[in-house]
């Protein structure tokens, strides 16, 4: 008999499961659907956001100015409770600008960011632009300046959508190391010296795992191999790629 009262006991309790996971997953899409309109409509940037919700997914469509108003739009949609998942289908509509010159323009933000912090001449950015579409890369010695030059992009007016290539080196001792070893050998060789006046035009160093590539622009070729010389030279350089370029203006 106890026997019996036990499996009747496992039964109910595996069907109280099943009912409990049967239990309609979309019961928060009416609460949700009105907490994100409450969120969009209480935002200037975002009053012509519109989002529907089914199952906890979240859609949002519209448009916005600036591609850093999608990115604020999803936040904040991510951050209401019960909500599992955000599909960002916003059009940035603000003003167009030609690949060129806004190209142009991010460059010279970029360049200008982060002068003055130790680790800038370790850092490399690149960046394409392609009918508005920004393709970012490049190697950072940590997040906070790859962080910075995204805002920067997503913040710029024509910019309509950002392809994030840009890597994050891995952290390491032994590499920071050669980096500051390797900034003194090429920025206290009296022929050099001239690339450490203008901070916003270095010659960049970026080491990951004992390999080097130097990136930017020097005035002649002189220039050029005496720097992939001074950085082959350092103690503990496996290799170095020499992609420094000559200005030929």
């Amino acid at each position: 008999m106890k026997k019996q009262f036990v499996a009747v006991t496992v039964v109910l309790l595996v069907l109280l499961s099943m009912t409990a996971f049967a239990a309609p997953s979309g019961r928060y899409d009416q609460e949700i659907q009105q907490a994100v309109s409450q969120k969009m409509h209480g935002s200037k940037q975002l009053q012509d956001v519109n989002s529907s919700v089914d199952d906890g997914i979240v859609t949002l469509t519209g448009t916005v100015n600036l591609y850093q108003d999608k990115l604020n739009a999803a936040k904040k949609a991510k951050k209401i409770a019960n909500v599992s998942g955000v599909r960002n289908n916003i059009e940035v509509a603000g003003a167009n600008v030609p690949d060129s010159q806004l190209e142009q323009k991010l460059a010279k933000k970029l360049a200008f960011d982060r002068i003055g912090y130790f680790d800038n001449t370790f850092n490399y950015l690149a960046l394409t632009v392609q009918n508005g579409v920004v393709t970012l890369e490049g190697d950072t010695v940590y997040d906070t300046p790859k962080d910075s030059a995204l805002a920067i992009v997503a913040g710029t007016p024509g910019v309509k959508d950002v392809v994030d290539n840009v890597k994050v080196l891995p952290a390491s001792f032994f590499d920071n190391s050669l980096r500051v070893r390797i900034a003194r050998a090429i920025y206290r060789d009296p022929v050099l010296s001239r690339y450490a006046i203008d901070p916003v035009h270095p010659i960049r160093i970026v080491v990951d795992n004992g390999h080097v590539t130097l990136y930017g622009s020097v005035m002649n070729t002189m220039d050029k191999n005496v720097a992939g010389v001074r950085a082959g030279a350092v103690p503990g350089t496996f290799s170095v790629d020499n992609k420094l370029v000559v200005n030929k203006g």
